[in-house]
């Protein structure tokens, strides 16, 4: 017995239907880094934690509304024509996926960071905070430690 078949594929056609899908609801950290780093217009990427969880670190460039404040302050906060990115803590954190409902009910292009800011710092990527910009070395379980990008 297969467990992996236990359930048959989906149609192939099905299947890409999905996946696009999933690509246009879903973007990753790596992504995110290099369209900061490339200084892409139109994009805000939106930290949706605490104001103690931004404090201890945050995404360089990125914009604080926490997730429950979305609804009544995004219109001071996000140009209107802007694709938003949100995140949250990391994969066991759905503050991210809160955010980004909550955008998308005020009429923004939205997208969900997977993995998060756990997954931006071990993939090595700098972090702002009160006492500056800081980075740690790639987690090599979770990215290349000699590669700015996964390269998948």
């Amino acid at each position: 017995m297969s467990y992996v078949l236990s359930t048959a594929p989906a149609d192939p056609a099905e299947a890409a239907a999905h996946f696009a899908a999933r690509l246009a609801f879903e973007t990753d950290v790596s992504d995110v880094h290099a369209d900061l780093e490339a200084g892409v217009p139109g994009l805000v990427v939106v930290d949706s934690r605490s104001a103690a969880s931004w404090e201890q670190g945050h995404l360089p460039g990125a914009v604080h509304l926490p997730a429950g404040e979305v609804a009544a302050r995004a219109s001071a906060v996000v140009p209107r024509d802007a694709t938003v990115v949100t995140y949250c803590w990391g994969p066991g954190c759905n503050g991210a996926t809160r955010a980004a409902l909550a955008f998308a009910r005020l009429g923004h292009r939205v997208k969900e960071m997977a993995g998060g800011y756990e997954y931006w710092v071990r993939e090595g990527f700098a972090v702002q905070s009160r006492s500056g910009r800081v980075s740690t070395p790639a987690d090599p379980l979770a990215a290349p430690v000699a590669a700015i990008a996964c390269g998948c």
